[in-house]
């Protein structure tokens, strides 16, 4: 790990690190001095984002596995916790977004995987990392939210009921973990931001229109820094 930066010596969880907000982030943690721990099912470009962390002079490791699958996660955790003994960081980023459609034509088969990416496979994390986030001295972990799982909107019907669930579940984790144990729970709402999902759900709209995930990154990474009282919510309103 490395010995320079806020977060040198800790170690960082990143899932959905291989593009957009999660591999920002991820690359603003290593600047930080953390050690990146990659999590995507997408292997190329992780090995990408990995070698931009190393040539500016940050160190990761790539953990290529596909959240949703039944055992992912498991395997996941044995491999981790079998390297390092404490998780300090854990950013939860990845998301499936289902088609924008009435609530009477959802696809069920865009839902369930939905609710299994942004759910379940959420629940899997908290249950695998539990432990090692206890064993350090100052765990904090932020859940990737979006606006519409607080206040519903039309035709975002299945996203933000799967957006909703996920926000309860962390805020109840981390009302149960407050009084028990040094981790500290986030839900950040980036707002709009210039990312794949915002540009399959707006097509029309110009990206140049919105701010790019470096901002939400710095963001994250500037409020892993703080001593916010837990469970937090915020929104991220930058538009540049």
């Amino acid at each position: 790990m490395s010995s320079q930066g806020p977060f040198a010596g800790q170690l960082a969880l990143v899932t959905g690190a291989s593009r957009g907000i999660g591999a920002a982030t991820a690359k603003a943690l290593a600047a930080a001095g953390a050690h990146v721990i990659l999590v995507s099912r997408a292997a190329k470009d992780l090995e990408k984002i990995e070698q931009e962390i190393f040539d500016a002079g940050g160190s990761a490791t790539i953990a290529p596995v596909d959240l949703a699958e039944a055992d992912g996660i498991a395997r996941l955790a044995t491999a981790i916790s079998g390297r390092w003994d404490a998780l300090d960081i854990m950013v939860i980023n990845a998301a499936a977004f289902p088609t924008l459609t009435p609530v009477w034509q959802i696809d069920p088969r865009e839902f369930n995987n939905a609710l299994t990416l942004n759910v379940l496979a959420t629940q899997a994390l908290l249950a695998g990392f539990d432990g090692m986030l206890r064993k350090s001295k100052d765990a904090r972990l932020i859940g990737v939210t979006s606006s519409v799982g607080a206040s519903p909107r039309a035709y975002w019907a299945a996203y933000g009921a799967s957006k909703a669930a996920f926000d309860v579940l962390l805020d109840c984790y981390g009302q149960e973990v407050r009084n028990t144990s040094a981790i500290r729970v986030a839900i950040l709402d980036p707002g709009a931001t210039r990312t794949k999902m915002r540009a399959k759900a707006y097509p029309g709209e110009d990206p140049a229109s919105v701010k790019p995930p470096e901002v939400v990154a710095d963001r994250i990474v500037a409020l892993l820094g703080e001593q916010f009282a837990s469970p937090h919510r915020e929104r991220v309103n930058h538009t540049s």
